[in-house]
């Protein structure tokens, strides 16, 4: 009879430690491996000592008897059936609250979340009134220090963060050390990619081939001298303000390498708002780097997927699967919604990256579309990251929102605590925005136009962008345009598949100088960080913020022989209520500006903004997190901290394949790489609109919770997924060719 006590166990034959065709992995093997990775992970944020005993602990709860029965039954060494599934992570921490009853809440939330994840303290506590089971020994105490000054010096605001970065430790040493001994193959496909160091010639021989031919091009070539002397910096939170088009993407990546080399930060994550605007920047990385050292890493990605750009890299394709797993690696391009939910999340799977994230350089694309609500535990959590954890905080964008100091009133509750001090890396002398300037803004939203009139004015240009706000606007003005040359739509009544793909048909169009008419009508998808280029755009009105971002998409290159214009109009009727509404009042009320593309204007425009915001903390993480230590609520937290307020309800759309892959799904079940696919098809709709669907038969349930819109008519080419009837539509026709 086997002795040993068992942690893992798989159906391999070994020369060694084997029962008949089985290999065991013991209990002292696998936390001995887990100890030596989370203490290593922990170092990083000098917290060894908490690394070290996590791992020698998190699995003592398996040395019970039950456990033992049970792990023999299951993998077939036994055939007696203990009929129990015992927990056992619990053990673990009842252990360390024995051992470091001074820390041991920094301790046991870990290792009694390493698999379920991490719970509220009610919970919490009611575990930690069991007793330690009566055949698990309990351990000596483990001289090791562990550095209670430390904890002292993080503060009620991070304090929260150091336990989830200690269980991204625990977690990820869990789940490597696991996998090394399962499957050695996999774990070996691991770690193999460049330093920083050996990356920087990459980008400085990339910005070479640029030549200073134009006036765009000479400042593009300040601003990455500018980014190249600002590197030596010492690490903090900097800014890179630039107007559109003046080469923010290569220079903060100039500037975020050097830094990271001269003070041994680790990686590079850029974090940006929208998934358009990083598949745009992903494909520049992997232009640069080589996609072996770029991580795209976001909801519409598939590293599963045979798509064409990694034909010849099917070994670097594993990789980048296996590394959005805890990004380990040296770039990594994702969402804000990856980046700050995995910081308030309880789940292992999601936690497991965040001690990655410490000693790197972190670039905040697109600034200004943090969200305002959610604005001050975001703001809490970089500063926690930058002081605490050795992150640098790079925010790029045209539009740098007010986030030095501090904004509102304190009596009242509602007030921004910013960040001390943001250097910016751009002086005023270089004066960008005047050399930078392509287009003149005509404000025209106190004069109401509608749908007919505004289609009239389009069709008027050769080449327009017409932006508006709600997907409603978009199909009316569309369908008003005429049918001449090339016009398009895109909202996201239309699948991310179809955006895609019409978009890049859009860029095509635009270099083709035969194409003379182009129309687009669109909603805000393409307003920030989509190079598209004409010479007249059109907006809807709007936050300042959103007009500027949309003003880049006019004259973007500067190739026209006078200024773009850009028209902002009003169709007439109030904006819907909430952040739309208040981005535009308060750009509205903003008196005596000389220069609406300069900082004082974006400035005063976003203390406006802030004095109409109600809250910069709508999930109550100051509650939740920050005024009790003894009460902490993570799983509840990680519930209500959501940067996208998702109240609608998705469907799966007839566009190219879709159908084959919902008969996959009907055959198959559900499973995470189909379901992925199938999000490249599907479509967002409001419940009342959902209803409307449904009530017509429009709506198949294939699975519980999954829904499929299986009619190719209801899905149209151009606009995407129709909310109309189309069978109602039909047969209207029908009865009046009859008439």
């Amino acid at each position: 009879m086997h002795t040993e006590i068992i942690s893992h166990v798989k159906s391999q034959p070994s020369s060694e430690n084997h029962e008949g065709n089985v290999v065991i992995q013991t209990n002292e093997s696998h936390s001995q491996g887990v100890a030596a990775r989370a203490e290593q992970f922990a170092a990083e944020f000098g917290f060894a000592g908490f690394g070290r005993i996590m791992g020698l602990l998190h699995d003592k709860g398996k040395e019970q008897q039950d456990w033992q029965s049970y792990i023999r039954y299951v993998t077939g060494l036994s055939s007696t059936d203990p009929h129990v599934h015992p927990r056992h992570a619990y053990v673990g921490a009842l252990m360390a609250r024995e051992l470091y009853p001074d820390v041991y809440p920094l301790l046991s939330y870990p290792i009694m979340g390493h698999h379920a994840g991490m719970v509220d303290y009610v919970q919490f506590e009611e575990t930690m009134r069991q007793a330690i089971p009566h055949d698990v020994t309990l351990e000596t105490k483990q001289q090791w220090h562990l550095p209670i000054e430390l904890v002292q010096k993080i503060g009620n605001k991070g304090f929260h963060h150091l336990i989830r970065l200690l269980y991204s430790c625990l977690v990820d040493a869990d789940f490597l050390d696991t996998e090394q001994f399962m499957n050695q193959g996999r774990a070996d496909m691991r770690g193999s990619h460049e330093s920083l160091k050996d990356l920087l010639p990459r980008l400085e021989a990339y910005l070479k081939q640029f030549k200073s031919d134009s006036e765009v091009n000479k400042i593009r070539k300040e601003v990455q001298e500018r980014c190249d002397e600002m590197s030596c910096a010492a690490p903090g939170f900097y800014s890179l303000t630039v107007p559109t088009g003046g080469g923010k993407t290569l220079s903060s990546m100039l500037w975020a390498l050097k830094h990271a080399i001269k003070y041994g930060k680790k990686r590079v994550i850029i974090a940006i708002p929208y998934t358009s605007i990083i598949v745009q920047t992903a494909a520049v990385m992997r232009q640069v780097f080589g996609a072996e050292n770029v991580l795209e890493h976001h909801s519409n990605v598939d590293h599963d997927d045979n798509g064409d750009e990694f034909n010849q890299y099917d070994d670097n394709r594993l990789r980048l699967k296996l590394a959005t797993e805890n990004w380990d690696y040296p770039i990594i391009v994702t969402t804000n919604v990856q980046l700050f939910e995995s910081m308030f999340s309880n789940r292992p799977s999601v936690c497991r990256r965040l001690h990655n994230i410490c000693n790197s350089v972190l670039i905040l694309d697109e600034a200004q579309m943090l969200p305002l609500d959610l604005m001050q535990p975001i703001i809490d959590s970089l500063k926690t990251y930058q002081q605490c954890f050795g992150v640098s905080v790079l925010f790029t964008t045209a539009s740098m929102p007010a986030l030095e100091g501090e904004y509102g009133r304190k009596c009242t509750g509602n007030y921004l605590s910013g960040i001390e001090k943001i250097q910016e890396i751009i002086p005023a002398e270089m004066n960008l925005v005047n050399r930078l300037k392509r287009v003149n803004l005509h404000f025209e939203d106190n004069v109401a136009t509608d749908y007919d009139a505004l289609a009239q004015r389009l069709s008027s240009h050769e080449r327009v962008l017409c932006i508006v706000n709600t997907r409603r606007d978009a199909q009316e003005i569309f369908s008003r345009l005429p049918s001449e040359g090339l016009t398009y739509h895109l909202s996201r009544m239309m699948c991310p598949r179809h955006v895609t793909r019409r978009i890049d048909e859009i860029k095509t169009a635009l270099q083709e100088d035969n194409n003379k008419i182009i129309r687009v009508v669109s909603t805000q998808l393409v307003e920030a960080g989509v190079d598209i280029d004409f010479p007249v755009v059109y907006r809807q009105e709007a936050g300042l913020d959103s007009v500027l971002q949309s003003a880049g998409r006019c004259n973007r290159e500067g190739k026209l022989a006078q200024l773009g214009d850009v028209y902002v109009f009003s169709l007439g009727r109030s904006l819907p209520p909430g952040f739309l509404s208040q981005a535009n009042n308060a750009r509205k009320n903003l008196c005596n500006i000389t220069d609406w593309f300069g900082r004082d204007a974006i400035q005063q425009y976003f203390v406006q903004l802030y004095s109409r915001n109600g809250t910069f903390d709508v999930a109550d993480i100051n509650t939740l997190l920050y005024s009790n230590l003894k009460e902490l609520m993570f799983k509840t937290a990680a519930e209500k901290f959501r940067l996208i307020k998702d109240n609608t309800i998705a469907v799966i759309v007839n566009y190219e394949n879709s159908m084959d892959l919902v008969e996959q799904l009907k055959s198959q079940g559900v499973n995470y790489r189909l379901m992925k696919k199938l999000s490249q098809y599907s479509v967002n709709v409001y419940e009342r609109d959902f209803k409307e669907l449904y009530k017509y038969g429009l709506v198949e349930e294939v699975l519980p919770a999954v829904y499929v819109v299986p009619s190719a008519a209801q899905y149209d080419s151009k606009t995407g997924l129709s909310l109309q009837n189309h069978w109602l539509e039909e047969i209207m026709y029908i009865d009046g060719e009859k008439k």
